[in-house]
């Protein structure tokens, strides 16, 4: 749903509490769970409204649209990769002449992950410890 102003989006939010009354009407049991093209519909005009104006319009639990609606944008902020890796590898070897000095890198993701490496001895594979860093997807997405 594009974005729209309350008094644009009113006539359709109308509509779709009619979608949901005649679903309401039709449905085999009255414990059949409601369609989840009927709670996108719901989620998408919480961009618009309130979630407690759009759960008592549309005649659902208030409750459930808000843990539904956190769950769409969670889904929506999530890494396409949800494989995460248990051990990276480093290699004890390093492929480069080893400098005299150590070295400290600090990084930080935007989720608030922060990554801290200082060492004396020969270099790190940093590349590859850099890359599952950054790659890796959040524990709170």
């Amino acid at each position: 749903m594009k974005t729209m102003t309350p008094a644009q989006a009113e006539p359709q939010l109308t509509q779709v509490a009619d979608r949901f009354d005649h679903w309401r009407q039709t449905r085999t049991t009255p414990a059949e769970p409601l369609p989840h093209s009927l709670w996108e519909q719901a989620i998408a005009f919480t961009t618009t409204f309130s979630i407690p104006r759009v759960a008592t319009r549309l005649r659902v639990s208030g409750g459930e649209l808000k843990k539904r609606c956190a769950a769409h944008h969670a889904a929506l902020a999530a890494p396409v990769s949800t494989a995460t890796p248990g051990f990276v590898e480093v290699p004890a070897a390093p492929a480069w002449p080893l400098p005299t000095s150590g070295i400290e890198i600090e990084l930080h993701r935007p989720d608030g992950a922060r990554l801290r490496i200082a060492a004396q001895e020969p270099p790190l594979p940093l590349t590859a410890l850099v890359r599952t860093f950054v790659e890796t997807p959040s524990c709170f997405s």
